[in-house]
């Protein structure tokens, strides 16, 4: 890290001096690395610094090296920085405090609250429902928190699978009548009346557990706008087995539709009998995605087809 991002983490904290630690995970397609640093002479005993760097000579895991995935990238990184200076502090869902944004060159610097330290620092592979429900809590306090805000500085449509962004995975898509419905899916999203943000990717690994059970979300670079059956549609998809994503699917609309008019502060009819409407819409949307970018994904299965399938028949 150089000298004037040191320096900028040092001012934002008030520390005197400071330690890389640890490099908590590298960024996808190597545009570099999340770390945790430890603080000397500050009340912060440490911090999480997000350290992106926008050189195009990445490699993609999966062999997706365009620059259509390069501009893709580059958007994903203004459109963060913009969410933790603009709308961040509007969340009523816990996510990790801002300290400083600092954009030089080709490198970003994002210098975040440690969620460790505050009190989060289980990070779960397998989830009960007690943790489910957690979750659709806090995807519910997100979503009200920014109903029928206009998503300036963010994605026109939240998502990182959002079609107007992924036309390779698309174009190789061999479901011929998914490929063909691709659009008026789309659209049927993008038309709906009660828009939000979306977290666009909620996936399980973005959210950090206390001992106690709550939970705080991460990572804000496809944040934009949509309908928030995206969020809850993907998060489902990425916790349950196919078995349990069926059994519990009415539960989970339940669940979460409760959160929402809580967060809310009042019951919204209107908006839960169109958001309902579009859960298998949303997730219809992410399976197009996956069978065009991973044909062989363990995503994919059989609950995704059907139910993908009654989708395309009722357009």
């Amino acid at each position: 890290m150089n000298t004037h991002f040191k320096s900028i983490i040092l001012k934002s904290t008030g520390a005197s001096e400071l330690v890389e630690k640890e490099t908590i995970q590298e960024l996808w397609s190597g545009y570099g690395k999340i770390v945790r640093v430890a603080l000397e002479n500050s009340p912060i005993e440490s911090v999480v610094v997000k350290h992106v760097q926008l050189l195009r000579n990445h490699n993609h895991p999966r062999g997706w090296n365009t620059d259509i995935g390069h501009q893709r990238k580059l958007k994903s990184y203004e459109v963060e920085t913009t969410w933790y200076n603009t709308y961040s502090e509007y969340s009523l869902a816990r996510l990790p405090k801002c300290f400083a944004l600092e954009h030089k060159d080709d490198e970003v610097l994002i210098v975040l609250e440690d969620l460790d330290k505050a009190g989060f620092p289980l990070r779960k592979h397998n989830i009960t429902w007690e943790s489910v429900d957690t979750c659709l809590e806090w995807l519910a306090k997100f979503h009200a928190s920014y109903l029928g805000k206009v998503p300036n500085g963010l994605w026109d449509v939240g998502t990182y699978w959002h079609l107007e962004t992924r036309p390779q995975e698309l174009e190789v898509l061999e479901d011929k009548a998914l490929k063909n419905a691709a659009y008026a899916i789309d659209k049927k999203l993008n038309d709906c009346t009660f828009k939000t943000f979306v977290h666009g990717d909620a996936k399980l690994a973005n959210f950090c557990f206390s001992e106690h059970g709550e939970v705080a979300g991460v990572d804000f670079q496809y944040v934009g706008g949509g309908c928030g059956m995206k969020d809850v549609a993907y998060f489902v998809g990425s916790c349950l087995n196919e078995s349990d994503c069926e059994r519990l699917e009415s539960r989970i609309l339940n669940t979460y539709f409760a959160y929402l008019h809580k967060a809310l502060g009042k019951t919204n009819d209107a908006l839960e009998n169109e958001w309902r409407a579009l859960y298998r819409v949303a997730w219809a949307d992410f399976h197009r995605f996956l069978k065009g970018w991973s044909p062989g994904h363990w995503k994919i299965n059989s609950y995704s087809e059907r139910i993908t399938a009654e989708v395309i028949k009722n357009l």
